[in-house]
């Protein structure tokens, strides 16, 4: 079964590739939120800007469900589409991820930035944090389904005939024992005076062992099923989920954590 999955995946970027690589957003300036559109005067729009961080083949509209919460909730938003939809160096994309932090600070007037990232989105994330000088513009870190330690889904497409990762270069970044992952690891992965928190899934069909999608050194680190053990949510589903909102909303407000299971 999951080897089914994982061939579908592969399929399924392989069709994305072309026809999505020219819909890519720029990365020097906010892809889907203009400063203006951002400057609401509900009371949650004091706080830092919203940062949403996509994924590997994320289209920034995939994130629009999950910015419309944010902005229901009062914050300014913002979508970063992975430069060439990630399947590029991460380190790269980092570099221009940080030039787009820039660009919203600037816009907004705001000192950090909170950053809720998906899968890949939040590994560009930590780069940025660690080696590129975040930590002094980010506030809030939250990751959804990001493989931290790597998944050995990257590492089993060579099994079904897809070489390494297909190619793709942030895939092989994301294998399990990949240079990179050894080098963001090292020593303190949650630099800085951010808070860091993490949401898995049981169902998670991308990052296994899905525990590679926690953190240590302080972070708070949320499996939808310790809460709530009837909830099935899946890897792209993370972005949807109403539970899983509910532990972005916390995280971001600094309140404790507890999951609304029945959340829609």
């Amino acid at each position: 079964m999951l080897l089914r999955k994982i061939v579908l995946t592969a399929t399924v970027v392989a069709a994305l590739l072309v026809p999505a690589t020219a819909a890519t957003a720029a990365p020097d300036r906010p892809a889907t939120t203009t400063a203006a559109a951002a400057t609401t005067t509900t009371t949650a729009a004091a706080g830092n800007p919203v940062i949403v961080v996509g994924g590997l083949i994320g289209l920034s509209i995939a994130y629009e469900p999950i910015a419309a919460r944010l902005r229901a909730d009062g914050h300014r938003v913002f979508v970063y589409q992975l430069p060439g939809l990630g399947v590029g160096d991460i380190r790269d994309s980092a570099r221009a991820f940080s030039g787009f932090v820039d660009q919203v600070r600037s816009a907004t007037g705001a000192s950090r930035v909170d950053l809720v990232t998906h899968s890949e989105g939040g590994l560009v994330s930590r780069w940025y944090v660690k080696f590129l000088g975040g930590a002094d513009a980010v506030g809030r870190y939250v990751s959804l389904g990001t493989p931290q330690q790597g998944t050995y889904v990257a590492n089993i497409l060579r099994v079904v005939g897809l070489g390494s990762c297909a190619g793709i270069v942030a895939c092989q970044q994301m294998t399990i024992g990949s240079s990179f992952l050894a080098d963001l690891n090292a020593g303190d992965d949650t630099p800085g005076a951010l808070r860091w928190t993490t949401i898995r899934t049981w169902q998670d069909e991308l990052v296994r062992p899905v525990d590679n999608a926690t953190l240590a050194d302080g972070a708070t680190n949320v499996l939808i099923q310790g809460a709530c053990p009837l909830r099935a949510v899946g890897h792209l589903g993370l972005v949807l989920d109403g539970t899983a909102y509910s532990v972005v909303r916390q995280a971001l407000r600094g309140e404790t954590i507890r999951p609304n299971c029945f959340a829609v």
